[in-house]
């Protein structure tokens, strides 16, 4: 049985020799990771739950086509976001007009939150940005957002998100750029509309 402590060779080496039970090991070491960047990029917990559990599955399933010149960490995150990506896309092919419906309803409850904040409130402040960023995120294709959160909240290197999303280097710097850019103008959009529905608010109170 392998410790804990062992290193992830050791314990690749031990499953591979027959102890099923040290990929626990690996699991354990890694699924914080895998994780945090499957929430960002799916938006929700039982979906980042599915891509680690998938991510991991597909490695045991591997592991003996692993090259141990790697490291194990790099290899599985690499899984991790091809799952993350599988996972948004099949999403994003199934409900694409509830997701519609979902933003309309959303952008009118950040209006709502903004109307009733007394004042220049931090809290609710950061809370709307929040919501408008993941409202954003919504519109981007399955590859983008990936890029995206790749690039921006995980700060992966562009040869790193190529590795991982098995694209050119050139291909996943346009997928940043373009993610950036579709980004932008969705926040700069519900700006502009927040600002309209502010100065609506300020005539209706002082008619």
């Amino acid at each position: 049985m392998v410790s804990m402590g062992q290193s992830d060779r050791a314990a690749i080496e031990a499953i591979l020799a027959g102890d099923k039970e040290a990929y626990g090991a690996l699991v354990v070491r890694h699924s914080a990771t895998l994780f945090r960047m499957a929430y960002r990029v799916t938006g929700n917990a039982a979906d980042a739950d599915d891509v680690v559990q998938d991510a991991f599955l597909r490695a045991y399933v591997k592991l003996a086509s692993f090259e141990s010149r790697s490291e194990f960490g790099t290899w599985i995150y690499r899984i991790g976001v091809r799952c993350a990506l599988d996972k948004v896309s099949a999403r994003r092919a199934i409900d694409d007009a509830v997701r519609i419906g979902e933003e309309t309803d959303a952008e009118e409850a950040v209006l709502q939150v903004a109307d009733a904040a007394p004042g220049p409130e931090r809290l609710a402040l950061s809370a709307e940005i929040g919501a408008m960023q993941e409202m954003a995120l919504r519109g981007l294709s399955p590859l983008e957002r990936t890029a995206f959160v790749l690039r921006h909240h995980e700060e992966r290197t562009t040869e790193e998100i190529a590795a991982a999303l098995e694209i050119a280097p050139n291909a996943a710097k346009q997928a940043v750029f373009r993610a950036v850019k579709k980004v932008r103008q969705r926040l700069e959009g519900f700006r502009m509309t927040q600002k309209r529905a502010a100065r609506g608010e300020v005539q209706r109170v002082t008619v």
